[in-house]
């Protein structure tokens, strides 16, 4: 028996008409990148184990897909880890490559081994797939397109501000309106551990800190607690729960809260910065918000931190998402190399764009034109033509087999292609074309220049 095709689990097919929507989205993401300086590079699908493992966390590393080494890999186990099921050991030795978890940490190895070429600040986008053996569900798959652009070699806050501009100008260009662009800074989340006395429970305060729209104040406090975060500091930090009002509002009571942490201050500085010079340079369609329980990635990020949200009308989770690091080639060797960089999800980006109807109708659009196929003699006429409309950049094509009308017709409708031509023994003689507007049914005899200018 014939096997049945699948594929693994957290991959995907992509229809033609789901590619060219995703293409629209990469060229806009792609054109905005350029349009703001960055530019591009690429990085190996797969990278030395060595340059990933150890990076990400014990979550992350169990989530890299291993590349067993190729021949008898089992020669050079390790005989103790085999006989003992140690996996982690063994894995080292059956295992020298590994799939890119991220865009990230390749990065950071691509600046470090090509610090001699490269002119700093240096400006990059990559847009890659990566992969990840995590468990598939909606909206999370094993293999993703991931779209970055970082800034490394500059602690300058206008790079803060562009990247705000640089979400604005994407999302407006996509038509998406009623964007939220959430900010926080690690040094304001570091002063709160700071004014409350919790310093060294700073990961355990703000894991908890980031779950406040989903469990509520009651279920942050009650996680704050449980490790080991005493009640006086949780009335310390009653204020924030109690933090509303516009950006400006906000920072005023951040100001009040964080009155004891000099560290704090510096990041209601840096936040007040990004304010002003986005008040001075208003924003196109999306809107900036100070959200004090945003956290994500503490244990990498050390100043801005971004989240980007859909439109209130759409269920769905961060559409974007970055910061600021201080050292991220660190782990390579390269000290004091502050960068700050952002993502945008393709995939959710993809399905909001979807339920909100803003792919434009012209997007799916493929060919312009089917010849119809009569045989030899009128096939050659057809594909004289359609060569010489190809040179004037209009999609034309044969219908390959001289088969019924009536089922070129149906395949012509099937694929939305707006129009035909008909070229028969009677077209051929006069050097005319019948040409038939597929959703109308009208249809006008014309010479070539007449055809032309209607497809253009």
């Amino acid at each position: 028996m014939a096997q049945k095709p699948s594929i693994p689990k957290g991959t995907r097919d992509f229809s033609p008409e789901e590619v060219v929507k995703r293409n629209y989205i990469f060229e806009i993401i792609q054109s905005e990148f350029k349009r703001f300086g960055f530019q591009p590079i690429e990085t190996p699908s797969f990278e030395n184990s060595s340059t990933l493992m150890g990076k990400y966390g014990d979550e992350g590393d169990r989530l890299i897909f291993k590349i067993l080494n190729s021949g008898d890999f089992l020669k050079k186990a390790d005989e103790k880890a085999l006989s003992a099921k140690d996996s982690l050991n063994l894995t080292s030795s059956i295992s020298e490559k590994a799939l890119r978890y991220d865009l990230t940490v390749p990065f950071a190895r691509y600046v470090v081994q090509h610090q001699n070429e490269i002119e700093f600040p240096f400006k990059r986008y990559q847009i890659q797939p990566v992969w990840r053996a995590d468990r598939p569900q909606k909206g999370r798959f094993r293999e993703f397109f991931q779209c970055d652009a970082d800034v490394v070699g500059s602690k300058s806050l206008w790079q803060e501000v562009e990247f705000v501009q640089l979400y604005d100008a994407v999302f407006s260009k996509l038509g998406l309106e009623g964007v939220t662009i959430k900010i926080n800074n690690r040094k304001v989340l570091s002063g709160f551990a700071e004014v409350i006395g919790e310093q060294d429970k700073l990961i355990d305060f703000t894991v908890a800190l980031d779950k406040l729209d989903k469990i509520g104040e009651d279920g942050v406090k009650k996680e704050m607690r449980e490790k080991g975060i005493s009640k006086d500091a949780l009335i310390k930090i009653q204020p924030i729960f109690n933090l509303h009002g516009n950006f400006a509002e906000k920072i005023e009571g951040l100001r009040s809260i964080l009155e004891g942490s000099e560290t704090g201050q510096k990041g209601i500085e840096e936040l007040q910065f990004i304010q002003d010079a986005i008040n001075e340079m208003p924003l196109k369609t999306a809107n900036l918000d100070l959200d004090v329980t945003l956290a994500r990635g503490l244990n990498y990020y050390t100043g801005a931190i971004y989240e980007v949200a859909a439109p209130e009308k759409v269920k769905m989770g961060s559409i974007g998402g970055g910061g600021r690091y201080d050292d991220l080639t660190g782990i390579f060797g390269l000290k004091d190399m502050s960068g700050i960089g952002i993502s945008f999800g393709l995939d959710r980006i993809y399905l909001v764009l979807e339920e909100l109807e803003l792919f434009p109708a012209t997007v799916t659009e493929n060919t312009k034109v089917l010849f119809i196929n009569f045989g030899v003699k009128e096939a050659l006429y057809a594909m004289k033509a359609i060569n010489m409309l190809r040179g004037e950049n209009i999609t034309a094509e044969l219908y390959p087999d001289a088969a019924k009308m009536g089922k070129q017709m149906k395949y012509a409708d099937k694929r939305n292609i707006p129009f035909t031509v008909l070229a028969g023994e009677e077209e051929m003689e006069q050097q005319k074309f019948t040409l038939k507007n597929m959703k109308s049914g009208e249809q006008s005899n014309l010479d070539f220049e007449g055809l032309s200018s209607i497809l253009k």
